[in-house]
Order: C-alpha cells, then structure tokens, then sequence
C-alpha cells in the first residue's frame, strides 16, 4: 500500500474513532464494540467496497451489512467522513427527530437494511448475493458479524446455504475480539477452533490483524479466496482499540460519558 494511503486510512479511523466518542456523550453507545471494528469499516469503504455517496442507489454498487448492529455509531462516523451525511448530524444521536439511533436504520443513507437482531443480516447477505449472482451482476456483498454473535445457530444455517449455492461474492468478516457483552468468548461458550468450523461449512478461510491496514489490503485484494466458495475473513481486533484506558476491557461494552470526559478520550485517542 502507498504510504499516502496508509496514513489516510490511519487518520481517517481517528477520526470516525472521535465521531464514536462524541455519540457517547449524547445518550451513550456501544463503544467497545464500535471501537473494535473501525479499521476494519474503514478500511472496507476506503479500500475495498464500490460504494460512494454518488452511488448509493445504483444496482451496481457493492453492499455491507453490520449484523453486530450495536456497533452502528462506527458506520455512522465512516459515513460523516465520507459524505454519506452531514457530520452535524451526529449531534442529533438519540433525538426523536433523528434515526441516529442505537441500530441502523435505512433512514440514514449508506445503511443497506436494519440490524441488531444478533445473527440476521447473514441470511439476508447469502440471499442479496444470490441474488445480484441471478443476475449475473459483479457486486460484492459484506457482512460483519461479531465473534459472540456465532453463538447463533442462524448464522451457521446461513453459511450453509451461501456454500451449497457457491456464493463465492459473500465475504464474512468477524470481529474476534474475544468479547461478547460482559464475558469472555472462550468462557462463555468457546468458539475455537474457528477456522476448520468454518471450512467444514464450505467457506474458504483467512486470519489477519483487524487493525492492520497492510494486512486486509493483502488479504482483501485476495477475495474470492477460492471460486466457488464464499470467503471468510477472521479479523482479529480489541475492544476499545484506540482508547487505552478502556481497550480489552469487559466492562467497557457499552458506555455513557459527559461533554467534558468525551472530549478528554477524544484527545487521548492513539493511532
């Protein structure tokens, strides 16, 4: 990757990292969670997705579906960045005159379906890409699910169905931060070994550094991993990444802060 670029995608995550900050002194939000996957959206939109502010309608474009929808303020600070809405906007998180809300909602532009239910959007990934693969269209569709979010059983029925109809333009991102609400993944209900799950479904499977712009550009440029075969990208990331006072920490889930405490995280934030 050019160095220009890297140092875009960096600034850029920091600033969206900012926009989380700032959501959570209006009414609080699910920091931990959106903080863990910032790189990894950013680097989506930036990098990887056909999808601008020009052609958000267009059938054509590329599609991303934030299953761990709780994670939403992240694709809403991508979106302020990007000119998907006006950033003034975020200031309205929680109004009721607003839909900037806990969940996406297809009221704001660039959200391509409503989420928060844990373990939903695969299915209605698998069927988008069936879809557009029908019509023999070229589009790339995305879905970010969320490590604890594999407890549900829809998610593997999903992945069965993208295998059998070799879906191979569906890519599943995971967010393995090893954290799901206020425990521990593995001490929980132990989710490894991932990869061979994985394969044994009929995806084909990479791991890489969540936060590391290098490593998905060299993964993503990669994709599909296999023909015939939807790709899964596990995306190892930390809670809170960014925010060293609350990185890897269980109980920083979801968090509520004042005007000044936000302001203070937002001048700590660390590329």
């Amino acid at each position: 990757m050019e160095k220009h670029a890297l140092i875009m995608l960096k600034k850029r995550a920091l600033k969206v990292r900012g926009h989380i900050l700032g959501m959570a002194a209006r009414g609080g939000c699910f920091v931990g969670s959106a903080l863990s996957c910032t790189d990894l959206v950013v680097f989506l939109y930036s990098r990887f997705l056909n999808i601008t502010r020009d052609n958000l309608d267009d059938p054509g474009r590329d599609y991303l579906f934030l299953s761990k929808g709780h994670a939403v303020p992240v694709l809403y600070g991508t979106f302020a960045e990007l000119g998907f809405i006006h950033p003034g906007r975020l200031k309205k998180h929680l109004c009721a005159d607003d839909s900037v809300y806990w969940h996406p909602n297809r009221d704001i532009p660039g959200i391509e379906f409503h989420s928060g239910s844990l373990g939903h959007m695969p299915a209605v990934a698998s069927g988008v890409a069936l879809e557009c693969r029908m019509k023999k269209q070229d589009n790339r569709i995305v879905v970010i699910v969320g490590d604890g979010e594999l407890n549900e059983g829809s998610v593997w029925e999903a992945l069965l169905i993208a295998s059998a109809y070799r879906l191979d333009n569906l890519v599943v991102v995971v967010d393995r931060n090893r954290l799901q609400a206020n425990a521990g993944t593995e001490d929980l209900i132990p989710l490894e070994p991932l990869i061979p799950k994985f394969q044994a479904f009929g995806m084909s499977v990479k791991s890489i550094d969540g936060h590391d712009f290098q490593e998905m550009e060299d993964v993503f440029s990669n994709i599909p991993f296999e023909a015939g075969r939807p790709s899964v990208v596990i995306a190892h990331t930390i809670r809170g990444k960014g925010l060293s006072e609350i990185e890897n920490r269980v109980d920083r889930w979801f968090c509520k802060y004042s005007d000044e405490e936000a302001g203070r995280l937002i001048r700590a934030l660390i590329l």
